[in-house]
């Protein structure tokens, strides 16, 4: 029985736990090695939680934190005992996710006052941007929402090419240029083109290039200030996609893009295939940005709300 409530609908839970299989194996044996033969929770076990912490791509600093969390719990109970370990886990890994994730929406929502409701995409080539803009576009499209795309990385002809096959696929329009072309023009088109057509949300790729991140600040700047002048405040969310199965290279990808632009919120792929998933709980907790979605397999429905009891929940169920 969980100790968590059950919100998605079985389906998703049942995607989600086969998406974070094998992130779980490997952290529960792990985790089984680090108490073995030890019945009371004593500094052995808390030196070796913190390695598994730490080799499961949790992060060095949030690691600290839980083991701190923990340790204040052990001090309050001298006899707690190993069998306890886990939910203690669980219980405080959703705690920490609670500071920076509502962890509450179960569905792909956008708020009502805003239309167009302006989303701006970032994160580096091959981390799974495209596929993200696409099966969100997907999920917005199912709701009843009228959803315009933008071709805005106009770094990369493949780019372009791409995010039109999933336009195509969800069929909902897009809007591009030429290769090369002044991704804040293809910016304002699109807006421009959203607005006309009353359209409800619109989604805007843009360049995964970090080679030189002075360039790709003034080009986020001038993106962002061009979308103002056709829609307020445009964008309303900056969603920055990491690799979930580039374990610490996320860490990386997310020190490097919140420094050259202000991210809003963050979505997690590939996360089905690794063992690396506990980047999203270090991910979470070091950046205090919410993770909004999780990519969890590759179906065009495997791109999920991100709710931190169904996850908790799936990494340590046994």
């Amino acid at each position: 029985m969980s100790l968590f409530k059950n919100i998605f609908s079985s389906k998703k839970k049942e995607t989600l736990d086969k998406g974070l299989e094998k992130t779980k194996s490997s952290f529960l044996s792990k985790l089984g090695k680090a108490v073995a033969g030890k019945s009371k929770v004593d500094d052995d076990v808390l030196d070796n939680l913190e390695e598994v912490l730490v080799t499961s791509d949790v992060g060095v600093e949030t690691t600290l934190k839980i083991i701190d969390r923990i340790e204040a719990r052990v001090s309050k109970n001298k006899y707690m005992g190993t069998d306890e370990l886990q939910v203690i886990l669980r219980e405080e890994i959703a705690g920490l996710l609670s500071e920076t994730n509502i962890g509450e929406e179960i569905e792909f929502s956008i708020p009502k006052d805003k239309k167009p409701y302006v989303i701006m995409v970032v994160g580096v080539n091959g981390a799974g941007k495209t596929t993200t803009i696409g099966k969100l576009a997907h999920q917005f499209k199912n709701q009843g929402l009228k959803v315009v795309l933008g071709a805005a990385d106009t770094f990369r002809a493949a780019a372009i090419d791409q995010l039109q096959i999933w336009a195509d696929r969800v069929d909902v329009p897009m809007v591009k240029q030429n290769m090369g072309s002044d991704p804040a023009s293809v910016a304002f088109d699109t807006l421009s083109s959203a607005v006309t057509t009353n359209a409800d949300v619109v989604i805007i790729d843009t360049a995964g290039r970090l080679h030189n991140k002075v360039n790709l600040m003034n080009e986020l700047i001038k993106i962002k200030r061009v979308m103002d002048k056709v829609v307020t405040d445009a964008p309303h969310d900056v969603l920055l996609v990491l690799d979930g199965s580039t374990g610490q290279n996320a860490f990386e990808q997310a020190k490097q893009f919140t420094k050259a632009t202000e991210v809003t919120s963050l979505a997690v792929t590939k996360l089905d295939g690794t063992a690396k998933g506990g980047v999203v709980i270090g991910i979470s907790d070091q950046f205090q940005i919410p993770v909004k979605y999780i990519g969890v397999g590759e179906g065009i429905e495997d791109l999920q709300v991100f709710n931190k009891y169904e996850f908790v929940d799936s990494f340590f169920k046994i």
